[in-house]
């Protein structure tokens, strides 16, 4: 098989959840490119349209479906109506997460539950319903779940204290590692993406305060941009990934290496 059909996402359907915006949307951008046909789903409906919007500028077909992926309850008839809609699943990104920043001594519980229900238990309820409705199935799927450097190592408390954070993309680490040794048999590669500091809704607080010491640790001496989570995106949601299942690799700058 040649490289480019090796990349070539023609007639695969994508699923990236938390995909209306950040690095959901940037992950969606580059699938879409690569051929595949997208379902979004986010909280929000209007920042859902407004991302299907700017993906059909592109050319690429995408479809919104709202949901909060953190009531776990909802996930199953979303997904089914996902299915329904684009008449298949082959890949899926689980991007929809959140943080919370506090001191682990004040970590408020109901902000704990919050983060277990989204980051770690949503990714796992979605990647069921993926692999048992459409992956298995089939005997190909890709996974993709978007962990955090904070689930590979502990975070300098100078620079972030955020233990539920850290708590959960660990979980999804070794989730991602769990389903890869589970579902290898069935033709279904399981990966973890875990992007190091990127400017976003979600980081810019943080950055604005401490950007500097997330710098000085960085080997490149800079933050992620707008593409940098799109070659390995698409590498993980290819044919070219077969013999690549159960890795969380870090897109830092080489921060971890500090």
């Amino acid at each position: 098989m040649s490289v480019k059909n090796l990349f070539d996402l023609s007639g695969r359907v994508a699923i990236v959840t938390g995909g209306s915006r950040g690095l959901g949307l940037q992950i969606a951008e580059a699938l879409g490119e690569m051929g595949a046909r997208l379902a979004l789903t986010a909280r929000k409906q209007d920042e859902l349209d407004h991302a299907v919007a700017h993906l059909k500028k592109q050319g690429v077909e995408a479809h919104a479906f709202a949901c909060d992926m953190g009531k776990r309850d909802t996930i199953p008839a979303v997904f089914d109506r996902m299915l329904a809609t684009l008449g298949r699943v082959d890949i899926l990104v689980n991007n929809a997460g959140a943080v919370w920043v506090a001191p682990a001594e004040d970590h408020p519980l109901e902000a704990w539950d919050k983060l277990v229900n989204l980051n770690l238990m949503g990714s796992f309820v979605m990647s069921q319903q993926a692999a048992k409705k459409a992956m298995i199935p089939a005997k190909w799927g890709r996974i993709i779940n978007v962990a955090s450097t904070a689930g590979l190592s502990a975070s300098d408390p100078a620079v972030v204290r955020t233990v539920s954070y850290n708590a959960t993309k660990h979980g999804v680490v070794g989730l991602t590692r769990q389903l890869a040794a589970e579902w290898g048999a069935q033709g279904i590669t399981v990966n973890a993406i875990c992007p190091g500091f990127f400017p976003s809704k979600m980081t810019q607080v943080m950055l604005d305060a401490t950007g500097a010491l997330v710098l000085k640790g960085t080997p490149t001496g800079r933050l992620g941009g707008p593409d940098d989570l799109k070659g390995l995106a698409v590498l993980l949601a290819s044919e070219a990934s077969r013999h690549i299942t159960g890795q969380a690799i870090a897109v830092d700058g080489g921060a971890t290496l500090i």
